[in-house]
């Protein structure tokens, strides 16, 4: 009769929901220990300030729960446990001891562990979105418990928020979002150029980035605006040509090439009676930031790159360093 009861009575599928429950509950919680804990703070702050619609509505609502992260981490860790623990006790009521530890594992295995985390893995921030507040209420519930532990493995392991990329990183992470890399990324090549020249800025000088003075195009101050010399700063096709004084180490200023449309290469005027405009020298060790934010300001798009132990002549009434041994221009 005994035996009957189990197979036949109302016992019988009250267990049979329990642990169908029980191994229920222990797979959304081995799932949301993977989908949740996988994504990063980092990650669902840019999902939810520029994911799509639904990636924004559902970072918004993931991200005040796994803000702390141990604590998170310790009640799904606990759920999960006492589901476990709990189901082996009520298949024991059902069958023998070893089929008991044989059903139980396999359904943990199955249910409970494998599926459950191969659907969060793919589906983490939907499903994570959909039980947030089911697992707020978790949260409360195992507070008691959880609580202290989460503060033990902050003090242990620090709070857990997830470093930004670093620069190196960040590059690398610029070039896989290239289209030419291979992998769907958006980005064309311009633009990866773009990003990755602005980020490696802060670690590159104005020795880095120069063109050396000898392969440049300069004018001597004395020569003559001719019609030879006017086709050459032509064909050269720059805005603006470095003018030097008796020697091309000796940049003393520059020229606008638009500025040389109104002169006659008839008239053979002199270099040193069309405009000559101020250019600034910068030291080879100033970090391109500072360059250019002072070519922001408009004074000039060019600089001739000094050493630091430079010495300086007197010419045309100013002083000017004799090692101008290169120039450089952002264009």
């Amino acid at each position: 009769m005994a035996v009957e009861y189990r197979c036949c009575g109302t016992g019988f599928f009250l267990h049979i929901s329990i642990i169908a429950l029980l191994v229920l509950f222990a797979g959304l919680m081995s799932g949301l220990t993977l989908g949740l804990m996988s994504m990063s703070l980092v990650d669902l702050e840019v999902l939810a300030k520029s994911g799509t619609p639904s990636d924004r509505k559902h970072a918004l609502k993931i991200l005040p729960v796994v803000r702390r992260q141990h604590l998170l981490l310790c009640t799904l860790l606990i759920c999960n446990a006492a589901a476990m623990e709990a189901l082996p006790i009520f298949l024991d009521s059902l069958i023998s001891a070893w089929g008991a530890i044989l059903i139980s594992v396999t359904l943990i295995l199955l249910f409970g562990e494998i599926i459950p985390q191969a659907v969060c893995s793919q589906h983490g921030l939907a499903i994570g979105a959909a039980v947030a507040p089911f697992v707020r209420i978790l949260v409360w519930i195992c507070f008691p418990v959880a609580y202290p532990i989460s503060k033990l493995l902050d003090r242990l392991l620090g709070k857990g928020h997830e470093a930004l990329f670093r620069r190196a990183e960040l590059k690398t992470l610029v070039d896989f979002h290239g289209n030419e890399a291979g992998k769907g990324g958006e980005l064309t090549r311009d633009e990866t150029t773009i990003i990755t020249g602005a980020l490696e800025l802060t670690e590159k000088t104005a020795r880095d980035a120069m063109t050396p003075i000898s392969e440049t195009f300069s004018v001597d101050i004395n020569a003559k605006l001719d019609r030879d010399l006017m086709k050459l700063i032509l064909e050269k096709g720059h805005s603006r040509v470095p003018v030097y004084s008796e020697q091309e180490r000796n940049i003393i200023g520059l020229i606008l090439v638009k500025n040389l449309l109104s002169i006659h290469p008839e008239d053979e005027v002199s270099v040193k009676n069309v405009t000559i405009r101020r250019i600034p020298r910068v030291l080879e060790t100033m970090p391109l930031y500072d360059i250019l934010n002072e070519f922001q300001k408009g004074h000039s798009h060019m600089a001739v790159v000094v050493g630091q132990n430079s010495h300086t002549v007197e010419h045309s009434g100013s002083e000017l360093p004799t090692d101008g041994k290169h120039q450089f221009s952002p264009e």
